[in-house]
């Protein structure tokens, strides 16, 4: 067969006629396996006939993708299924859950029947979030960690080291080069680079404030993952809210991200105000601390309380963070006016990578210019 050929028959789907070549092997079950998802119109009884509602012909399925397919278009195709087939009801199932591809949509989904899941199904729902968690921190936490204690060690700088030790040399020799005396081979230095002394106690305290609605679910899985590890880090003092229209403070749980993430409850509605009123009183050292709002700023209680006590923190000295989302899908749909307000208050709002969030947090730290930040990484995004 015509390796073009097969390829616009894999392609185009339905029968042979349009290119003239049939499957056959592992082609044809490929080709059944995105027929069954794929085929048909909305509520089509074409596409009925290819998964239907049975628990066992899904299950199936899920394998068979899983065995013809790279795990990310698995993922892809399981993401599709669930909106496309309304397949919530039968990922309550134990079984249904075994031959899934874990990964971060099909966490939020699993979070989002959280309330209405059957106990059957809540420990092969807590295995599948736990490898998804235990992957995340596999590929997060070192350069979070790294991103965040370089961060702290560089804004405790100083030109004035009390102690030799204290000296950064290789600083020192580059910030004193134009001393160089070529007779006697030496640098001069007339000014010194050093450390701080390195200290035990809390540098900062840091507040992530997590918008729960259903479309922030990708954002509340990863923020819940990195709430964890910028809690074990004793340098910070890290407090973790969610919210719909009421607040839960889940700091408590940092210590287990698959415990915290079971404590929130995806959808309802959104009431930014109040929990910004709430995570405002968590701050004890606004010149210290770093406030982070992940949220598509679509308000239902009062706005113009919510954009006053952003004010009111920036006023204070706190460096306040809108994210439109932690996700690598880009920012969702979102509330121009509450962004356009908030960025004439010096506070830009703009969505965040996971892979980008550790130099995030590193430049919030230093105390850096946030909008000029995220201008740089969207320009080297582009490019």
């Amino acid at each position: 067969m015509d390796e073009r050929l097969r390829r616009w028959r894999m392609v185009l789907g339905g029968d042979a006629d349009g290119t003239g070549c049939s499957l056959t092997g592992t082609d044809a079950q490929m080709d059944g396996a995105l027929a069954a998802l794929y085929n048909g119109g909305e509520g089509s009884a074409e596409r009925s006939a290819g998964l239907g509602a049975s628990a066992p012909r899904v299950a199936r399925w899920l394998g068979d993708i899983r065995s013809y397919f790279p795990s990310t278009v698995v993922q892809v195709m399981q993401k599709d299924a669930v909106e496309r087939l309304n397949l919530t009801r039968l990922l309550m199932e134990p079984e249904m859950l075994d031959a899934v591809e874990p990964d971060v949509h099909m966490v939020g989904t699993l979070l989002s029947l959280n309330r209405v899941m059957p106990e059957k199904a809540r420990e092969s729902a807590r295995a599948l979030v736990r490898k998804v968690v235990s992957e995340l921190e596999r590929k997060l936490v070192q350069k979070t960690k790294a991103a965040v204690t370089g961060a702290l060690d560089r804004s405790a700088r100083t030109h004035r080291p009390k102690r030799a030790a204290d000296i950064d040399w290789d600083r020192t020799i580059r910030a004193n080069l134009k001393n160089y005396l070529p007779e006697r081979n030496t640098v001069i230095p007339s000014r010194l680079v050093g450390y701080g002394r390195r200290q035990r106690a809390v540098q900062r305290e840091v507040v992530l404030c997590i918008d729960q609605s259903g479309s922030m679910a990708a954002s509340v899985v990863y923020s819940s993952v990195f709430g964890a590890v910028l809690a074990s880090m004793s340098s910070l003092r890290t407090s973790l809210v969610v919210f719909d229209t009421a607040v839960v403070d889940l700091t408590d749980q940092l210590h287990d991200p698959v415990e915290l993430l079971f404590g929130t409850q995806l959808g309802g509605g959104t009431d930014i105000n109040r929990a910004i009123a709430y995570g405002q009183g968590l701050i004890t050292r606004p010149n210290d601390s770093i406030f982070i709002l992940i949220s598509d700023l679509y308000e239902g209680g009062v706005r113009e309380e919510m954009l006053r006590r952003v004010a009111q923190m920036t006023a204070a000295g706190v460096q306040v963070i809108v994210l439109l989302a932690l996700s690598d899908e880009g920012a969702p749909f979102y509330d121009h006016d509450n962004a356009a307000a908030l960025a004439a208050m010096g506070v830009p709002a703009f969505a965040c990578t996971p892979d980008a969030f550790p130099d995030l947090m590193a430049a919030a730290i230093e105390r850096r210019d946030i909008g000029r930040w995220a201008e740089r990484r969207l320009e080297r995004t582009a490019t």
